[in-house]
């Protein structure tokens, strides 16, 4: 039979788990709160630019988008500031849910940790780009010439933006594989051999991901699906570079 002292012990062990789950569900509220709130303020600074933000986009085609509702005016501007929002939200909610974890990491893992958290933003920057171009100068000249004096041509404004986002932002994640790659491989969770072992299955998605995101034509699949498979190779070096300076670390440490 348990003795009083061993009923208080366990009470007291359970009230301090209860404690400690109790603060770690609120510190993640917080930080979700203050994700949230520079999300909002972000998407406002959106919204109030959105004219900017607009010509910017269609700077660089030679039609003219049309509003066939009221409605698509404010989707416009709503998904302008959205999109302002989410990009400049990125390093805020790494820097979050790094300073959420960082107690459970070594000073070492926090330095290295933090580093990606800039790479991160860089990197969806970069990818956000890249699409950006594949679209503007591939994928949307050649469906206009699909059309061969058939038709005239409008496209209305939220059409146009949809499918451009549907282009671009796949690509502004796809660009940060190399970044999670490194990060995994850090953790254990992930090896360049496995990453090597799997290539063909990646390769594979890869290529539905491309087939997805452009138009019927083949040589714009291969296009796009090579680039994409760059950065799986890239992601395996890097991968490959974090693991070995690991294990040599680890070998370091059991022959001292």
């Amino acid at each position: 039979m348990s003795t009083p002292e061993d009923q208080y012990t366990n009470s007291t062990e359970s009230t301090e788990k209860e404690m400690n789950v109790v603060g770690h569900l609120s510190e993640l509220r917080n930080r979700l709160i203050v994700t949230a709130v520079i999300f909002i303020i972000l998407f406002i600074i959106g919204f109030l630019n959105v004219k900017d933000i607009y010509w910017f986009f269609v700077n660089d085609i030679d039609l003219e988008l049309t509003a066939i509702s009221p409605t698509e005016i404010i989707w416009v501007y709503f998904s302008m500031a959205g999109l302002v929002a989410i990009v400049g939200t990125i390093p805020v909610l790494a820097y979050q849910i790094w300073a959420f974890i960082s107690p459970a990491l070594t000073s070492r893992e926090k330095k290295i940790s933090l580093s990606y958290i800039p790479a991160l933003f860089l990197l969806f920057i970069i990818g956000l780009i890249f699409g950006y171009l594949i679209f503007i100068h591939l994928i949307f000249p050649f469906l206009l010439s699909l059309n061969e004096d058939m038709f005239n041509i409008m496209f209305t404004v939220d059409r146009y933006f949809t499918f451009l986002m549907k282009i671009t932002l796949p690509f502004a994640f796809l660009f940060e594989l190399p970044l999670i790659a490194m990060f995994l491989t850090s953790l254990g969770i992930l090896t360049p051999h496995f990453m090597r072992k799997n290539r063909k299955y990646a390769y594979f998605v890869l290529i539905v991901i491309g087939v997805l995101i452009t138009p019927p034509d083949f040589i714009l699949q291969i296009v796009v699906a090579v680039p994409l498979m760059v950065i799986y190779e890239i992601s395996i070096y890097l991968s490959k570079i974090v693991y070995k300076k690991k294990q040599e670390k680890h070998e370091a440490f059991m022959n001292e």
